[in-house]
């Protein structure tokens, strides 16, 4: 699954661990010094935020941009030169052009965030009739976050289209590795189902999750400083009284239950949805054979298999049914959960508008972030179960036994058949 695209995956992913930990260190207590050394000017600590499309062009980025470069360039050639394969410029340095669109997808979110805090005051004051307010005003804000939003659309939009053929590289990459050993594989049940869709689903959705975890983390690297500055204006909080940075304190606090509940409540359902696939690909193969041989796909054969297609989706629906009503009573309390913390704080008249627009945007951000595996459990899900049926072939190239799960249907299949 990923030998056939990254090299040698274990001491790959290992150095990559390695290496990245090494260039943030770098980055979070050398990087500034380096960067006045090498003649950027960075503003000072505490100035305020440029607002619109000057906020990607600052020194700070022109620098984090550069770094960015320095940083792949010799990891990527290094990889080239230990293990040289033709993938390695889609798998290295595809994968940080993906992190950087993922990044700057993450700095246009703080962009936008950076625009709430004037627009809100300012629409505060006119419906107000306090400061004087122009039409002016609000044009020009509303061109700023156009400007924001048009560089927002253009890497959405790019980074779609380079994704695309990312993953049906990575699915050529599989393909290839596993038709190669074809005949060694070609026993494993539904093994031409797995070639010609599972590679494709597998590469798709590790690359999304990949990409979403990543995001998660820079989404975090971003916004909880901010969550953490604005935590000055908030001193109270419901139930609890007066605590150390309240928001971040009840963010961290909120995300982690959602992630251990949902957790908790949809332990069955990877092994439900594995056993889902297996058996439809029975049902199915049996009646493609019978389509060339009149001797297969006899009614009582059939009834048997898809009683165990419905057995287990019987099963996989009652699951899915608490699971579900876990997962929607806590996502529509977390609508709420923002506002329920800042009531004190609201009505004690203690921020305007515009901090308030700016406090709920920083929050949903960082909860999300911490709440990835409540919003991505239902295509976890499906990645286990692929990556269970994608291991029987790693099995059956390396001479080994098959998995548990995979022994035990043959052993069902068997019986049906006599």
């Amino acid at each position: 699954m990923f030998e056939s695209f990254f090299p040698r995956p274990k001491l790959f992913f290992t150095s990559l661990l390695i290496w990245a930990s090494i260039v943030v260190l770098f980055w979070f207590t050398l990087g500034t010094d380096v960067g006045e050394f090498l003649g950027f000017e960075f503003a000072e600590e505490g100035a305020p935020p440029v607002i619109g499309m000057g906020f990607f062009v600052t020194p700070n980025f022109l620098w984090f941009y550069l770094y960015f470069i320095m940083a792949t360039i010799p990891f990527w050639l290094f990889w080239q030169t230990l293990s040289p394969n033709k993938w390695h410029r889609w798998s290295i340095l595809g994968s940080a052009l993906i992190l950087f669109s993922t990044y700057y997808g993450v700095q246009v979110s703080v962009a936008i965030n950076h625009w709430r805090r004037p627009f809100g005051d300012t629409l505060q004051n006119a419906l107000m009739g306090e400061g004087n307010v122009t039409m002016g005003d609000f044009y020009g804000l509303m061109g700023t976050f156009a400007e924001i939003a048009f560089i927002a659309v253009a890497i959405f939009t790019f980074t779609r289209f380079f994704v695309s053929h990312y993953v049906f590289r990575w699915r050529t990459a599989m393909n290839e590795y596993y038709t190669a050993q074809w005949e060694r594989v070609r026993h494993v049940e539904g093994a031409s189902q797995r070639i010609q869709e599972d590679t494709q689903r597998f590469a798709s959705i590790v690359e999304g999750l990949g990409v979403s975890i990543v995001d998660s983390i820079m989404t975090l690297f971003a916004f909880l400083p901010i969550l953490f500055e604005l935590s000055v204006h908030v001193t109270e909080l419901p139930i609890v009284g007066e605590i150390p940075a309240p928001l971040m304190t009840a963010v961290i606090f909120w995300s982690l239950f959602g992630t251990f509940l949902l957790a908790v409540v949809g332990i069955k359902l990877p092994g439900l949805y594995f056993k889902n696939q297996r058996v439809e690909a029975a049902f199915r193969k049996e009646l493609v054979l019978g389509e060339d041989d009149a001797n297969r796909a006899e009614p009582i054969t059939l009834e048997e298999l898809f009683l165990n297609v419905r057995r287990n989706y019987f099963k996989l629906y009652f699951h899915y049914l608490y699971f579900n009503v876990t997962r929607s009573l806590y996502l529509q309390a977390d609508n709420l959960f923002a506002y329920f913390i800042l009531v004190p704080t609201i009505v004690a008249a203690k921020i305007t508008y515009g901090i308030l627009q700016q406090i709920l945007t920083a929050f949903g951000q960082v909860a999300s972030s911490f709440q990835f595996l409540v919003n991505s459990w239902p295509t976890i899900v499906e990645l286990l179960s692929i990556h269970k049926r994608l291991a029987s072939f790693e099995a059956a190239m390396a001479d080994m036994p098959l998995p548990k799960i995979d022994q035990d249907y043959l052993d069902a299949q068997g019986k049906i058949q006599e």
